[in-house]
Formats: C-alpha cells, sequence, structure tokens
C-alpha cells in the first residue's frame, strides 16, 4: 500500500482541538488526515473556523487533508422551504472551503432518517450539489451509516441513480454496512460505480451484539476491500476509521492500524 493513499479519520479526537488532533495522527506515522467536520476541527462558517488556520496547522505537522467529513444535505428533506434553501447554501458553502483548503471530497447526509420516501424530495437539491461540487472539483459521499437511507444499498443506489453524478455517490464503509446487517460485499457490487470516498475500521457480532475490533481482527476481510475498490480504479484514499479508544488508547493502537494496514 502507498502511503499516500492512506489517511485517517479524526473523529476519534473530537473532543481535542483540531491541532491536538493533527499531531496524534503525524506521530502515528499518517501523511493525510480525514478532518471531522465539526468543532472543536472545523466549520465551514469563517466565524467559527479560519481554514487558513486549519491547512497551517496540518502543514506544520506535515499532513494533509483530504477529506472533510461533513454534514450538510440533513435539511434537504425538511418539509421548511426555508430551511431546505438554508441548506443548499451550507453545502455550496462546505464545497467552496473543501476547494480552497484542496480536499478531494466532503461527506454529506442524505437528509433526516431511514425513509427512503424523501429520495424524491432530495434528489433536485442533490443534483444543484453535485452541478456545484463538479464545477469546484470536490467530490460528495454519504457514508453507509445506520440512521440514515445511504445504510441501506438498495435505497443508496436509488439515491445515486437519480442525482446521476460521477461527484456524487456513497462514502463506502464496510463496517457500518456489516453494524446494519447488509451484506458488504453485496453492498459494494451495488454500489461500486458510485463510490466517491471509503472509511476502513473492523468489527464483528458477538452473541447478538456489535463489537468493534482492532483492524485485522475483526470479520472485515481487509484484502479482499483493498482489492475490490483498485479493481474498480478506485482512486480516492483509504482513511482508517480509529473508533475503539475504550478498548486501545488511540496513541498506541492507531500506529498498528497504519502497520497492519500497509501490508496490502
Amino acid at each position: 500500500m502507498d502511503l499516500n493513499r492512506v489517511s485517517t479519520c479524526s473523529y476519534p479526537l473530537r473532543e481535542q482541538d483540531a491541532e491536538h488532533a493533527l499531531k496524534v495522527v503525524a506521530d502515528a506515522g499518517f501523511k493525510k488526515v480525514d478532518l471531522w467536520g465539526r468543532m472543536p476541527h472545523f466549520s465551514a462558517d469563517p466565524s467559527e473556523c479560519d481554514p487558513d488556520q486549519r491547512m497551517a496547522a496540518a502543514s506544520k505537522y506535515g499532513v494533509k487533508i483530504a477529506n472533510l467529513g461533513t454534514y450538510p444535505g440533513g435539511a434537504f428533506s425538511s418539509e421548511s422551504e426555508q430551511e431546505r434553501e438554508d441548506g443548499l447554501k451550507e453545502m455550496f458553502q462546505t464545497i467552496d472551503v473543501a476547494a480552497k483548503m484542496g480536499v478531494r471530497s466532503i461527506r454529506v447526509s442524505p437528509g433526516k432518517g431511514e425513509d427512503g420516501s424523501v429520495i424524491d424530495d432530495i434528489v433536485p437539491y442533490f443534483k444543484k450539489s453535485a452541478a456545484h461540487a463538479e464545477q469546484r472539483g470536490v467530490y460528495l459521499g454519504m457514508e453507509n451509516h445506520k440512521g440514515s437511507i445511504a445504510g441501506f444499498p438498495d435505497l443508496c443506489l436509488e439515491l445515486c441513480e437519480k442525482v446521476g453524478s460521477k461527484f456524487f455517490g456513497a462514502l463506502y464503509e464496510p463496517c457500518n454496512l456489516m453494524h446494519n446487517e447488509q451484506d458488504y460485499k453485496k453492498a459494494f457490487g451495488a454500489l461500486k460505480d458510485y463510490i466517491t470516498h471509503m472509511h476502513l475500521k473492523d468489527g464483528k457480532w458477538v452473541n447478538g451484539k456489535f463489537e468493534r475490533t482492532m483492524l485485522g481482527e475483526g470479520d472485515i476481510d481487509v484484502g479482499w476491500v483493498v482489492e475490490s475498490l483498485n479493481g474498480i480504479g478506485y482512486e480516492g484514499d483509504f482513511a482508517l476509521e480509529y473508533e475503539i479508544c475504550d478498548k486501545v488508547p488511540i496513541e498506541n493502537g492507531l500506529p498498528k492500524w497504519l502497520d497492519y494496514f500497509m501490508q496490502f
């Protein structure tokens, strides 16, 4: 694995300031970060966050901000037209800041909840979002996550097909899919033409309860995931998402994740 294609999410360090998170990422051996899209790590609102300061902090530690784990799009399913229009402004603003920062992709939310009935309502807003994203060279990805329609491959695919843009698609997350009792390999087959970004962690079901594990110790076939993404010409990063701080401190565990992943 090429280190320049590997990043890690700052989400597990969300209670720490951005500079501390970037230092932990750099100390673990990473050259790229998937920056959590809420404060204290990031906000597209200039009154809350200065993107130049974030880029300067990243440069200080030799880390490139590769993706923003933001949440615009949640308001697109609102019954209020004003909230939907405000949500579109937030989306455009986030895309513009990402473009200024040289970020390849951002995470978006496909409306609220798991109800596929909202798809036709949110499609026009995502069409406008994708058109703007294409102009700015920024990819949009909705994370395969429980609690979202993106957590269900058939609904995720329906939205992708109706938006119809190579700049809008899925943030492929096999472990989240497994947690939502979805077959992550079948989901890949369905979504492979629309994968704009990916997150990777590991886990397994034990006695009816889902447990996250160290990378390589769960039921995610990491080698298969890497081979499958490379097989479709995926050009984004492999973002390792360390979410087991309660089991192994991130300062100790994250370097081990990187060492393990570099074998692929």
